[in-house]
């Protein structure tokens, strides 16, 4: 899962060499924390979050697939 959120950032941002995803463990979810370029950051978030709210989304879809609970951090 880690790697399919890589893939989707890189492909939003102007710095792909700078998307960093750390994952931990807590409890029953799988926590993932984005972090990309200062210049990057309203890419990824988009206007009111737009963006930010579906990479969520998609991210929740997958991890439903795998029988997992994912909480996504952008920071």
């Amino acid at each position: 899962m880690k790697q399919v959120l890589i893939d989707i950032a890189k492909s939003l941002v102007e710095n792909p060499d700078e998307v960093v995803v750390n994952e931990r463990q807590d409890g029953e979810y799988l926590h993932l924390e984005l972090s990309v370029a200062p210049d990057d950051m309203g890419r990824v978030i988009g206007k009111q979050g737009k963006i930010a709210k579906s990479i969520r989304t998609v991210m929740k879809a997958v991890a439903a697939k795998n029988n997992v609970k994912v909480m996504v951090d952008i920071i």
